[in-house]
């Protein structure tokens, strides 16, 4: 069964193509028999188009002023050219789709309709890059497959959609409830697909564990499972609440948000660049909004990129606390994403705050190139894990398994 998932966002369209079997769900993730990428940022006007099979690796850039036609271009190289893996477009049986925003309504992945995208249009509202991103998404596959294919919508905060009243709901005026002002979460397809492949590392029952999962790349969020759902998590109304990220700032106190506005002439738009494209790591380190680029910084003597790790650490420390608060213990605690999957450090110094816990990190695991794989002693009170966040097979899995309803 051929399975196409697209992954569209503001700045990049990432899509895989599966080939798993009918009858059998694989346990492990398989590897893609096709990958393709967009770069709508290579330069004005022009987008890089990545593809990638078993036997080829092509890149070209082309002009475009409009996003869809270019999709279609990537898509049609999976039937044609240096990496056709497809003798027509007909083969492909399902299309899975990461949708950032589906608001209360949606608690799990469902088949795409006329009603599901007028209701991921209408929460464009709240995701307005995003949602139209993926909506571009959608029609570029039906404009190639046909209304006929089955297409399926995972939502981001559907993992997060019931958590208790207590941490969705914020504490400003009680109408904000009937307007939407919800703590949504986002990171969910990668919170739930860390969970269940710690449960299956540990060969426990994710139904007994209490985790907490780290997402933790350009964008970061923490998440706190607790039967298999989460209960907590970072990420807010917008991916812009919660830790300290690369261009994001994070929480911070509104009334910093009110001062600039009254003493700094700040408006809308433009409280809305800094907080989330020159805050962060970017904003306080000056240097980069990378990891890597920062540890070289720091390396040279560079007092701000050393202050913007520093409070990086502080702040993901403080969040694990208020998850495990939120859980009343820890089980298992997981690090994923670009800088959880790839930085000893930045793990070893969140570890080192909960030691008071049994919490015991194997230095040289980790310090080592850990993937899916514990990195505590065996007798740490807490498991400690690094799992490679696979949401294109997350996506996958549910379009396989709508696939058998229809």
């Amino acid at each position: 069964m051929k399975i196409l998932i697209l992954n569209a966002g503001s700045s990049s369209q990432k899509s895989c193509l599966y080939d798993i079997s009918r009858d059998v769900l694989p346990d492990d993730p398989p590897e893609p028999i096709w990958e393709g990428m967009i770069d709508w940022t290579h330069q004005a006007g022009i987008a890089e188009i990545q593809v990638k099979t078993v036997a080829q690796e092509v890149t070209k850039t082309v002009p475009y002023t409009d996003r869809p036609p270019v999709v279609e271009q990537m898509l049609a190289t999976m039937w044609q050219g240096e990496t056709q893996v497809l003798s027509t477009p007909s083969e492909i049986e399902a299309v899975g789709h990461r949708v950032v925003h589906g608001g209360r309504k949606y608690h799990d992945s469902i088949r795409i309709t006329s009603e599901v995208k007028a209701a991921i249009a209408q929460l464009s509202e709240l995701a307005p890059v995003h949602n139209a991103a993926n909506l571009e998404g959608i029609e570029a596959a039906e404009a190639i497959l046909g209304e006929q294919v089955l297409q399926v919508a995972v939502f981001d905060t559907a993992f997060h959609a019931q958590m208790p009243d207590a941490a969705a709901i914020y504490p400003g005026a009680y109408d904000w409830i009937e307007k939407g002002i919800y703590r949504y979460g986002f990171h969910g397809t990668s919170h739930q697909y860390c969970a269940e492949r710690a449960a299956s590392l540990l060969g426990q029952d994710l139904q007994d564990l209490r985790l907490i999962t780290c997402h933790l790349g350009n964008g970061a969020s923490l998440a706190a499972i607790r039967n298999g759902r989460s209960i907590d998590t970072t990420m807010g109304f917008t991916p812009l609440d919660g830790l300290m990220m690369g261009t994001r700032s994070g929480a911070v106190d509104p009334s910093i948000l009110i001062h600039l506005m009254r003493h700094e002439g700040y408006d809308a738009d433009k409280l809305d660049h800094l907080l989330n494209k020159q805050a962060g790591l970017l904003g306080i380190s000056g240097v980069s909004n990378d990891m890597r680029q920062i540890m070289k910084a720091i390396d040279a003597g560079n007092n701000r990129a050393k202050l913007a790790i520093d409070i990086y650490i502080h702040r993901l420390r403080a969040y694990i606390g208020s998850m495990l608060a939120s859980l009343g213990g820890l089980d298992g605690l997981i690090f994923t994403a670009g800088v959880g999957e790839n930085s000893p450090l930045i793990r070893a110094a969140a570890c080192e705050a909960f030691a008071f816990l049994g919490l015991k990190l194997d230095e040289e695991k980790n310090a080592g190139r850990p993937r899916d794989q514990l990195i505590s002693t065996p007798d740490s009170t807490v498991k400690v894990l690094v799992i490679h966040t696979q949401e294109d097979w997350t996506i996958a899995r549910d379009c396989w398994k709508l696939s058998r309803l229809h």
